[in-house]
């Protein structure tokens, strides 16, 4: 008798065992030979060599498709088991497969440009008004390159400025006071990473999500890092965000200049870095549009409409200078 420890470490078992154990049930049930015990992400086979090999490896096989398309079906089990290829998920020019298998590719020209820039280029920025999808895709290009193993780590950032709010002193360590910021990236990665998997990835640090100013002094390599909201950034930041920039490591800045809530004094750095690096070899740009928009239809019709208005304050500025001359 021979005894395995398989260990399923790429995938979050929940999905993988399937509700109340039915994937892990159906397997055992596939291999009566064999006893098997499952707990966490360990399970330990017992039985003759060459059959305990042979269960390692369709285990390995269906963890492969389960880490790509997060999830697991009784027929995808039947068919590697029986060595047949699994059905591959149809999405034209998928991403990723985020929680429960659903596809997320670019669903706009523009958003698929980014992915394309992206390949291309080391240094990206992605323009546009809110609701356009330049974080979410980011973040999904990020997490993609980190299942491939294209890179070791995902960094993602955000400075810590109030939009038009003082939200004073928060309670809590300093996870608790940032993290209100942060949110809009939490939501990103809890669509496309499992609950567990995405909790031992920030545990482990292969995930980080941190405010701008915390990235002083580092060298980041090996990694994708997006840098989000950054119209919100003064010049010395974003200038020292951008020389972070490491060995085998890409960078995404997302943000959208028409909505600055810095002082009036300051100078956004993300306007000055596009007018400083434009023609730059290396750096891709990607501009999003009201076309792009692809939250609630009603998000399209604010963005037009405060366009116009700002359209018309900016006219009747204008004429009331003329007049004054």
């Amino acid at each position: 008798m021979n005894e395995r420890i398989i260990i399923i470490d790429n995938v979050d078992p929940v999905i993988f065992y399937g509700v109340n154990n039915c994937n892990i049930q159906l397997i055992r049930n596939l291999f009566p030979k064999l006893r098997m015990a499952a707990r966490g992400n360990v399970i330990k086979v017992i039985g003759d060599e060459q059959e305990t090999s042979v269960f390692e490896e369709k285990v390995k096989k269906l963890e492969d498709y389960c880490s790509r398309y997060n999830k697991l079906t009784e027929d995808v089990i039947l068919d590697v088991i029986k060595g047949e290829p699994p059905k591959e998920l149809k999405m034209d020019e998928a991403i990723i497969y985020g929680v429960n298998g659903k596809p997320i590719s670019g669903r706009t020209p523009n958003q698929q440009l980014l992915v394309k820039t992206y390949q291309q280029n080391d240094l990206t920025f992605a323009l546009g008004p809110a609701g356009t999808g330049k974080t979410y895709i980011a973040i999904a290009l990020a997490v993609r390159a980190l299942k491939n193993k294209e890179v070791r780590k995902i960094i993602l950032s955000r400075p810590a400025v109030e939009a038009g709010e003082k939200l004073g002193f928060l309670p809590g360590d300093m996870k608790d006071k940032i993290d209100p910021y942060l949110q809009p990236l939490y939501d990103a990665l809890e669509d496309m990473i499992p609950a567990v998997k995405l909790k031992e990835y920030m545990e482990s640090n292969v995930i980080q999500i941190a405010p701008l100013a915390f990235m002083r002094g580092r060298t980041l390599s090996d990694a994708v890092i997006v840098l989000d909201e950054a119209q919100n950034t003064t010049t010395h930041q974003i200038k020292m965000f951008l020389t972070r920039l490491g060995m085998g490591s890409k960078m995404i800045i997302t943000g959208d200049v028409t909505q600055i809530d810095l002082p009036r004094t300051s100078v956004s750095g993300l306007v000055q870095a596009l007018a400083v690096l434009k023609g730059v070899p290396g750096i891709g740009l990607v501009e999003f549009g009201k076309k792009d928009i692809v939250r609630h239809h009603l998000v399209q019709r604010i963005v037009e409409a405060y366009e116009k208005h700002e359209a018309t304050q900016k006219a009747k500025a204008a004429a009331d200078r003329q007049s004054d001359e």
